[in-house]
């Protein structure tokens, strides 16, 4: 057998905690959009539709509850100030 080397080209930098925080925060949002979008379009869904959303919406909600769970863990407070503020720094950043 032929073994290879890889060589890293770059290094793996770590999150800080604070980015690890913001980035847990991020995602909250983001799912908490997504649940938002799902429950609208379930409102007006037909046929096979209402079960994909209905799908959607219960996935949002386990991820939502996962995520609070483990921001409730490292000891964040959010507060609607702070999460529009981050929701401005988010749209920056795609900008």
């Amino acid at each position: 057998m032929i073994y290879e080397t890889y060589i890293k080209e770059t290094k793996i930098v770590d999150y800080t905690d604070k980015e690890k925080d913001l980035d847990l925060i991020k995602c909250l949002i983001k799912t908490k959009g997504e649940l938002d979008l799902a429950n609208k379009n379930f409102e007006f869904a037909e046929g096979e539709l209402v079960d994909y959303y209905a799908y959607q919406i219960k996935a949002n909600q386990a991820k939502i509850n996962y995520l609070l769970k483990k921001i409730k863990r490292r000891g964040l407070i959010i507060d609607n100030i702070e999460e529009k503020n981050i929701k401005l720094i988010t749209k920056q950043e795609a900008m």
